[in-house]
């Protein structure tokens, strides 16, 4: 759970680092076919930069704070057994190409 959470905060991270570079580089490009650069231009800017750093901040601040449903949960083991091993193979196995397009082969 703990690293779920981590992996979903860190793409949000990137998600927003990505929408402001796209935002700011539709911007360039309309500045950039228009000929001339507007002051309104660079208040959007602007306030596309100070909306991601919130965001990001906010994201920084999450990270760092344990959930308490977190700190309940007690872990028996590092090691998986062999049935939780059988099911990671499986499931892992269908994700294959060939796996995945079995039905076809025999539908055929």
């Amino acid at each position: 759970l703990q690293f779920s959470r981590k992996f979903y905060i860190a793409q949000w991270f990137r998600d927003t680092t990505m929408e402001t570079e796209k935002a700011i580089k539709s911007q360039k490009d309309e500045d950039s076919s228009e000929g001339t650069h507007h002051a309104k231009d660079v208040e959007t800017t602007g306030q596309i930069m100070h909306r991601a750093e919130s965001r990001k901040k906010f994201l920084r601040s999450i990270i760092k704070t344990t959930p308490s449903q977190f700190s309940t949960l007690k872990f028996y083991s590092d090691t998986v057994d062999y049935e939780d091993a059988c099911l990671i193979v499986r499931y892992l196995a269908s994700m294959r190409p060939f796996a995945q397009s079995f039905d076809i082969y025999l539908t055929q």
